[in-house]
């Protein structure tokens, strides 16, 4: 029988993403073949200790009243000493003892200091190979305005927006207030590096307009103002493909809002009601081949590796891309697993294809 190969699952970290990060770990940690594979899960306090984590995934449920946090257990993780080794120590209760060479690292990361390169770019370092994005694509990825920039130089149609840095909203609030209010209202108010809508507010009178850009410049110095867009929110899953194959994309979800603003953090993870996610979203065979066609001309644009889910607005002028998300949420019930399954890829396949390109492109 062929040994298993050794997988570290890393998730939590010290974004405002935390929690969704380890409910995410809880789908891939239950889903995971423990027959093919041998699983660390490393758990990232807030705080950024690496800690050896349980496998118990009732541990990492949601609950809108206790959202799952990484607790420090007092284990630290000891990455490899050099790239000459991929072995993973841990320490605790003052001994140091082997976990065993990692064949390939599963970082379910969301947010900075998780999907934004840095921690990528840890991994390089180590030389240990890792699913999804590299560090120049992890970071365009979670950058929007440097992900629209790129995107738009690819001749993709997106969402027009503006960028506010925290210093000029401070030194000449006036110039910024004027710059914004040329722009047709409502229009949404995002931090340039966040994700799961953290920070996000539709601003519908521009006297909300101070109150919304500090509670995203809570997130980052930098924010987006972006028009608002009149059309349908379609979003699209892509898998890169093994050596010699080609990028694929699935089927389209459809994110419809019946009851809220936006789908805001509360429909997305606390099951707040007003919103309706529909697999697979009904478009035309044209429609949806266009659709696919341009997710895979945005991964391909920011140097995507491994996975994305693309969103874009359906208009009457046709699609406009809204986002990349390099390490989408990965629940049972994401959008990304959702869109795999409809084509007919089911959860803990997806997870299967997902190490098998890593490894192949990067062990």
């Amino acid at each position: 029988m062929a040994a298993k190969l050794v997988v570290a699952v890393l998730f939590g970290g010290r974004s405002s993403e935390h929690s969704i990060s380890c409910v995410t770990a809880r789908g891939v940690l239950g889903a995971i073949d423990r027959d093919k594979y041998e699983v660390i899960p490393v758990g990232i306090t807030r705080e950024g200790a690496f800690t050896l984590a349980t496998n118990d995934v009732s541990q990492y449920s949601l609950d809108s009243d206790a959202l799952p946090e990484v607790e420090d257990n007092r284990t630290r993780i000891l990455w490899p000493s050099s790239t000459a080794t991929r072995e993973l120590r841990v320490e605790r209760n003052g001994a140091i003892e082997s976990l065993g060479e990692v064949d390939l690292v599963f970082p379910i990361v969301h947010g900075p200091f998780g999907e934004d390169g840095t921690l990528q770019g840890m991994l390089e370092l180590y030389g240990l190979p890792y699913v999804g994005s590299g560090v120049l694509a992890s970071s365009l990825g979670m950058d929007k305005h440097f992900t629209k920039t790129v995107v738009e130089q690819a001749g993709i149609a997106v969402a027009p927006w503006r960028t506010i840095s925290r210093d000029d909203w401070l030194d000449k609030p006036q110039a910024v207030r004027a710059v914004i209010e040329q722009m047709t209202l409502p229009v949404f108010i995002k931090p340039s590096r966040a994700g799961s809508s953290v920070g996000v507010s539709k601003v519908s009178d521009f006297a909300e307009l101070p109150a919304a850009l500090n509670l995203a410049f809570a997130e980052d110095e930098r924010v987006l103002v972006e028009a608002t867009m009149v059309g349908r929110e379609i979003e699209c899953a892509v898998l890169q493909g093994l050596p010699g194959t080609a990028t694929r994309a699935s089927v389209a979800g459809e994110i419809v809002v019946t009851g809220r603003e936006f789908y805001d953090f509360e429909a997305k993870y606390l099951d707040a009601p007003g919103i309706d996610l529909v697999c697979p979203a009904d478009l035309t065979g044209a429609q949806l081949a266009e659709l696919q066609t341009l997710s895979v001309r945005a991964f391909e644009a920011i140097g995507g590796a491994g996975l994305a889910r693309v969103d874009f607005f359906l208009t009457a002028d046709g699609f406009v891309f809204n986002e990349i998300n390099t390490m989408p949420g990965f629940t049972p019930i994401s959008m990304f697993p959702r869109c795999w399954q409809a084509s007919g890829l089911e959860y803990s396949a997806l997870i299967d294809e997902l190490i098998s390109v890593a490894i192949a492109r990067r062990g």
